[in-house]
């Protein structure tokens, strides 16, 4: 294997730095991939002049519509306060210190910023100032988890930062502050009882497994964007439920299952044989799909027909990201959707986000404790 990351990866890793503004090293540590690595596809990325011209344009866009939308979400929480006492809409604004710059906040509500650090200097009880810390704590974590912990997680993240504090107290500040988790969306499951002709199920809804690479999950979903449907087809390890394959396609021909699994096989280069479970779809029961499944030592296993539960792990994946990321949402755009689900799955997903099944690690941290364990 010359290389570890496919094309695909590198694209948009390399969209984290040109298009997004986030740093080489700050972006290759969170994507565990070497700096120089990053910085070669950066620079070869550079090379051409078009895009440069198109990078810079959409960067000016970006900062005119991150304004514009700014002051809008300013106007749309603050339109309570805004024909109320100025003390009041200073206490708006100090309650959201971390989500916008002070001197728009003042701009749109039509108050002084002197007259408002004059106002935030005067003297408060040691609870009230105590809270306030704890409140801008419990922001960081529920804007860094973009906006998807609930009470229980984000008591969790603060007490993995050094912060105690109870449940009770965060679930309270959460709900004066108006903070909440994005909630999922009610799904109706349909049992059947036909097995699959093409493979035996062989993870018979066992899903947990005692270490990596015994059991990957695999499925399809779709996102829908104004230039028409972007498909994802993705693969999760049952043991660390980590993201370890994926690809973004505009059609759902079976090349996307067969390009997601080779980013699976190459980023984890199996030593033995793994179980692949997926349902059946007719891409994981095409003939190019399974023949590759054997000639990389990888069983396949199906789910019965019609059966969502006997692939709950993959369809949960699949939840989480519509309900915390693509919630509500069409992108203008194939690439920006491809954007935004690469920082889901690469960054967010697989690096930071809690996972209850892991007592509250993220797949990550939970692959790297048993490997130095073992």
């Amino acid at each position: 294997m010359r290389n570890k990351y496919p094309q695909e990866f590198k694209d948009e890793a390399v969209r984290q730095v040109i298009e997004k503004g986030y740093g080489v090293c700050d972006v290759a540590k969170r994507l565990g991939i070497t700096d120089k690595s990053l910085y070669n596809w950066v620079a070869k990325a550079k090379k051409s002049p078009a895009k440069n011209d198109e990078l810079d344009e959409i960067k000016r866009l970006k900062a005119e519509l991150k304004r514009v939308t700014e002051e809008r979400d300013i106007l749309k929480e603050g339109r309570s306060v805004l024909c109320k006492r100025v003390k009041e809409r200073y206490a708006f604004i100090k309650s959201r210190l971390n989500k916008w710059k002070v001197t728009r906040m003042c701009s749109v509500l039509n108050v002084h910023r002197s007259g408002f650090y004059a106002w935030l200097n005067e003297p408060e009880s040691p609870r009230a100032i105590e809270n306030q810390q704890l409140l801008r704590e419990i922001k960081e974590a529920f804007i860094e988890s973009g906006g998807v912990y609930g009470s229980p997680r984000i008591t969790s993240q603060l007490k993995r930062n050094g912060t105690h504090v109870g449940e009770n107290r965060v679930a309270r500040l959460m709900r004066v502050a108006k903070l909440k988790a994005n909630l999922g969306y009610k799904r109706r499951y349909f049992k059947s009882t036909s097995p699959s002709t093409i493979s035996s199920n062989h993870v018979q809804q066992q899903f947990v497994v005692a270490e990596p690479d015994n059991t990957w999950v695999t499925d399809i979903t779709y996102i829908k964007t104004y230039e028409g449907w972007l498909y994802l087809a993705v693969v999760v390890d049952l043991f660390s439920r980590k993201a370890i394959g994926w690809s973004m396609q505009p059609t759902m021909k079976r090349e996307i299952v067969i390009k997601a699994i080779l980013m699976a096989v190459w980023r984890r280069q199996p030593k033995s044989n793994v179980i692949v479970h997926s349902d059946q779809g007719s891409q994981y029961t095409s003939d190019d799909y399974q023949a590759f499944l054997k000639t990389n030592n990888l069983t396949s296993s199906m789910s019965r027909r019609g059966h969502c539960l006997d692939n709950a792990v993959a369809e949960s994946f699949f939840h989480s990201l519509k309900t915390e990321r693509v919630k509500r949402k069409i992108y203008a755009t194939r690439n920006e959707a491809k954007a935004d689900l690469f920082d889901y799955i690469e960054v967010f997903y697989n690096r930071v986000r809690l996972h209850s099944h892991l007592g509250h690690q993220s797949p990550e941290e939970y692959e790297i404790r048993y490997k130095s364990a073992n």
